[in-house]
């Protein structure tokens, strides 16, 4: 096949912009010989289960999934009744960028809480787990994280804990929507288990895209009780895949080695880059502290139209001139000093 983009082409909108890693493309290769059951009866989603089991505990078992989404709508859903709520923040990936997913596929109904830094405490749980037993109120079953948030910051293991404890104490669930949990875990230097399954977390969504996989995510259950209504579900939601060997030779790839620590430990490595080199240049304020793969950042007007023409990137608040630069496995020393380079000059031309 003819190669139809310009490979030199680099920028910071998303993780999601990079490649497969190489060692998960030779994953893929050498699970193609031969032929496999289907719907996870593979060698390669046995082994799956062994190494999660690994990192999560005797106890879990793992569902490959399509995608995020996927993963966030199955994994909520089977977390809750059908009268049941979530509790998240307003900027959670669950509440913004999922397309109204979990609302309008799984019937949730999201009760949403401000948070500056994007991360829930157990005070501002409880700003919305109330109305217990009152039939007229959504009842709420489920606290709902994202570790790393989608404003770069990182969850401790003893935030993440008191979450769980006050959680459970309420009678409801923790869920992890962890698209980035190998970055927090690699910045808190800390296992995969050891921020969340280990800490009380009941169900997580393992991610795989963002960290260098083709197209493959995985829900993690800590309660083994809970497998069952996960088999369904997966179907029921279409994210049950035929040639599931293929899912997990990539989750095998990524997680039965240290290839996730390497690839999210770079993409942190490169954000922390990016932020020293634009931190303190006149007319640029960081928004948001850099625990991740992350970079926010305030900019005068028409500065980011400018660098646009060279480089990718998102708003993240355009009424004030918020923007987000994402750093991923594949974004290399060059990429950011070229970037905050271009930066100097806008603003020097500005």
């Amino acid at each position: 096949m003819t190669r139809l983009h310009d490979p030199s082409t680099r920028g910071f909108a998303s993780d999601n912009y990079a490649g497969a890693h190489p060692e998960v493309l030779d994953a893929v290769v050498a699970a193609n010989e031969g032929h496999q059951g289907s719907y996870g009866a593979d060698d390669y989603t046995a082994a799956l289960q062994d190494v999660m089991r690994g990192h999560f505990g005797e106890g879990a078992h793992t569902f490959p999934v399509f995608n995020g989404t996927g993963a966030n709508v199955v994994a909520l859903q089977s977390m809750i009744p059908r009268w049941g709520a979530v509790i998240c923040t307003t900027t959670a990936h669950v509440h913004v960028d999922e397309g109204g997913a979990p609302e309008r596929v799984a019937g949730i109904k999201l009760l949403t809480v401000p948070s500056e830094d994007g991360k829930l405490t157990p005070e501002l749980v409880d700003r919305e787990a109330w109305g217990f037993g009152d039939e007229h109120h959504a009842q709420p079953a489920v606290v709902a994280i994202t570790q790393s948030t989608e404003l770069g910051t990182v969850y401790t293991p003893e935030e993440v804990g008191a979450l769980a404890e006050h959680a459970h104490g309420l009678g409801m669930k923790l869920y992890v929507d962890g698209a980035r949990l190998s970055n927090a875990a690699v910045a808190l230097g800390v296992g995969l288990g050891e921020t969340t399954t280990h800490l009380g977390v009941d169900v997580v969504g393992l991610g795989g895209t963002k960290n260098g996989l083709l197209g493959a995510e995985a829900i993690v259950v800590a309660d083994p009780d809970q497998a069952q209504t996960l088999t369904y579900l997966r179907k029921l939601d279409m994210q049950l895949g035929s040639k599931m060997r293929f899912l997990s030779a990539q989750l095998l790839a990524l997680y039965s080695g240290d290839l996730w620590q390497r690839s999210a430990g770079h993409a942190n490595a490169m954000a922390t880059r990016l932020r020293a080199g634009v931190e303190g240049l006149p007319g640029v304020r960081l928004t948001q502290a850099t625990q991740a793969n992350a970079v926010f950042a305030v900019l005068p007007d028409g500065v980011a139209a400018r660098l646009r023409e060279s480089f990718h990137f998102y708003d993240w608040d355009a009424a004030r001139g918020e923007v987000r630069w994402m750093c991923s496995f594949d974004t290399t020393e060059a990429d950011v000093d070229a970037f905050a380079a271009a930066v100097r000059a806008v603003l020097a031309a500005a």
